[in-house]
């Protein structure tokens, strides 16, 4: 049998109240559980969570797995660590896409320098007029 420490839903519609409770996790979400472990309300602020806390560490010795949400809650309390993140292998990571090559600016800057600069449209009439 798989337990897991999970919430509960109890309250009105729209005023969530949560058990955190030590149930089998092939049950529904509020089918039977094994023992209430503490309560959770987040409708006030701050939240106000109550916790048992010798009952959910004997849960947690016996190999009892968290939810997500319990999870975050209990590493507020300080009752579980919180992992410390750690970056993915390169291995892990997607393929980098290849950027055009650098060098495309430098040529478009070396093909300006090259292009003969024409001599000033004031000279070449007059040059013209002289010929004639």
């Amino acid at each position: 049998m798989a337990v897991k420490i999970r919430l509960t839903r109890k309250g009105d519609k729209k005023s969530p109240f949560y058990r955190i409770v030590a149930a089998d996790s092939r049950c529904a979400r509020n089918g039977n559980f094994i023992e209430v472990l503490g309560t959770y309300n987040p409708m006030v602020s701050p939240a106000q969570i109550n916790l048992k806390n010798d009952r959910i560490a004997y849960w947690l010795s016996v190999g009892a797995q968290l939810s997500d949400t319990t999870k975050e809650l209990f590493e507020k309390e300080g009752l579980v660590e919180k992992k410390a993140y750690r970056a993915p292998k390169p291995k892990q990571m997607p393929p980098k896409k290849k950027e055009a090559p650098a060098e495309a600016p430098a040529e478009e800057v070396e093909a300006t320098a090259e292009m003969p600069t024409e001599a000033p449209v004031e000279e070449q009439p007059a040059a013209e007029e002289a010929s004639e």
